[in-house]
């Protein structure tokens, strides 16, 4: 398997052409896995594999990848670390972190590295092509079934002392009613899609709401608006 991203396709694509992916996994069937699905996908092409961290970040740099598939334990450096190399690069690359839920604090500690979002390994193809183009499209994306354990056990950089706390629930007295409830359906692990169709609105509308929603709130991506909202009891996990 290649351990590189090089190549016509890694060159050659541009904005308006398919989704240049690697795969970043140890496991080669895990790969070949991975590439019979995304490589069937009109929009998407695999431009390159790699079995560690080091080799993403390598290929990362080389360009002409647009998003990383990323597992977290691997040989030589794990996807925590390549994920925040990656990050700090200033590529314009995106990593959406697949793992197991063994492996949350990976997880957790991946999303503060930078990444935009993870899904379990055992999501079907269809959650996972969904997820691959929301990324792309510049959301972020958080599995819905392990939004709970997301919040239970990742500790963002979000307000913390009372003063904090205090300024962050003055800031959510800024939104509007139809803001407060796309942080809430954001909250509750819904897609862009999704909440258009719940609260009967333009897609394009509800990327402006939770635009103005980060800026109000000096929020960094939807990751840490779907804390917050749990963080200031908008949201309640179920028990």
């Amino acid at each position: 398997m290649s351990q590189s991203a090089t190549g016509p396709a890694a060159s050659e694509g541009t904005a308006a052409g398919p989704i240049r992916l690697l795969l970043a996994d140890d496991q080669e069937l895990v790969r070949t896995g991975f590439r019979y699905v995304l490589d069937a996908q009109p929009d998407m092409v695999v431009v390159g594999e790699v079995k560690d961290g080091q080799a993403a970040v390598e290929a990362v740099a080389q360009g002409g990848i647009d998003l990383v598939l990323m597992d977290i334990r691997m040989p030589r450096m794990d996807g925590v670390e390549a994920t925040r190399q990656i990050r700090d690069s200033g590529a314009p690359t995106r990593v959406l972190v697949l793992t197991t839920f063994d492996l949350d604090e990976y997880v957790y500690a991946a999303l503060k590295a930078g990444a935009s979002g993870f899904l379990l390994k055992d999501a079907g193809p269809a959650e996972l092509l969904s997820a691959i183009r929301a990324v792309h499209d510049g959301e972020a994306v958080v599995a819905p079934t392990a939004t709970r354990r997301l919040l239970e056990r990742f500790v963002p950089s979000l307000p913390t002392t009372a003063d904090e706390l205090r300024s962050t629930h003055e800031r959510l007295a800024e939104l509007t009613d139809r803001e407060r409830e796309v942080l809430l359906a954001v909250g509750r692990g819904l897609s862009n899609q999704e909440i258009a169709a719940d609260l009967y609105l333009a897609e394009a509308t509800v990327k402006t709401h939770i635009g103005r929603i980060l800026a109000k709130l000096h929020l960094r991506d939807r990751v840490q608006m779907v804390v917050l909202a749990y963080d200031t009891g908008l949201v309640r996990p179920r028990s």
